[in-house]
């Protein structure tokens, strides 16, 4: 394929809505990486399970809507990545039209919902897996099951990887993953399970620059198989699952 064809098929014009946008509060971006962890190889080749989601998505990092929201955003993109999933894969939720909302929308939603106090709305307070499912129930009518896995290690390689699995065969949606040690928001977009341990399909939305192409962005490893037994051993984690199943 032409070089320029590609990277145009791995990019989408996205609209941020017009009156955040004229506002000031944000500047509107002309376009987002899209399905970026395409043409990246299992980490292994043993005989293996390997499930993935279904679908396009976009990918949503620090800044990418002309916002620095470097040290506490991490979990308002990631539910912006999700967002863009049902956006292109649920085309018949009630907001078919409703574009992913920015930072600000989010907030307002929880405030709205009476999550957060008025006090909530322009602040940098980090949100997490509990405010990702409400966020995506209020704006695309989309519930989401919470796990939670009690620590690191084989705990998780008990529970999440099987929980990733079932979750990837049935609904084919992005899952958010957090905890409390490690409290960096991960979109997890697949799971590998083979003779020699698991790993996991991680969006990482702390990027921080220009634009990048899928390709560059998985050889700096935003986008890359994480071994479950890297991930903190100490931290619980918390996984936010779409069921979009039934839609």
């Amino acid at each position: 394929m032409d070089e320029k064809v590609e990277a145009a098929a791995s990019e989408e014009k996205i609209d941020w809505g017009g009156s955040e946008a004229e506002n000031g509060l944000i500047k509107q971006v002309k376009t987002l990486s899209k399905s970026v962890h395409t043409g990246l190889p299992n980490p292994r080749t043993d005989d293996a399970k390997c499930t993935t989601i279904k679908g396009d998505y976009l990918y949503f990092h620090y800044g990418c809507d002309g916002q620095d929201d470097r040290g506490w955003g991490c979990g308002y993109r990631t539910i912006q990545t999700m967002a863009s999933w049902l956006c292109h894969n649920v085309p018949q939720h009630k907001n078919n039209n409703k574009p992913v909302p920015c930072l600000l929308d989010i907030q307002q939603a929880l405030v709205a919902m009476g999550d957060k106090p008025k006090t909530f709305l322009g602040s940098r307070d980090w949100i997490g897996t509990f405010e990702a499912s409400l966020v995506l129930d209020y704006f695309y009518d989309v519930p989401c099951k919470l796990v939670h896995v009690r620590g690191g290690g084989t705990e998780l390689e008990n529970v999440a990887v099987e929980e990733l699995h079932q979750h990837f065969e049935k609904h084919g949606s992005p899952v958010m993953m957090g905890g409390d040690r490690d409290n960096s928001s991960k979109g997890v977009l697949g799971v590998y399970t083979g003779n020699k341990g698991s790993y996991l399909l991680v969006a990482d939305p702390h990027y921080y620059g220009c634009q990048l192409e899928k390709t560059e962005l998985q050889r700096r490893g935003w986008v890359a198989w994480k071994r479950v037994s890297s991930l903190d051993q100490s931290s619980f984690y918390n996984l936010c699952m779409p069921q979009t199943a039934r839609k």
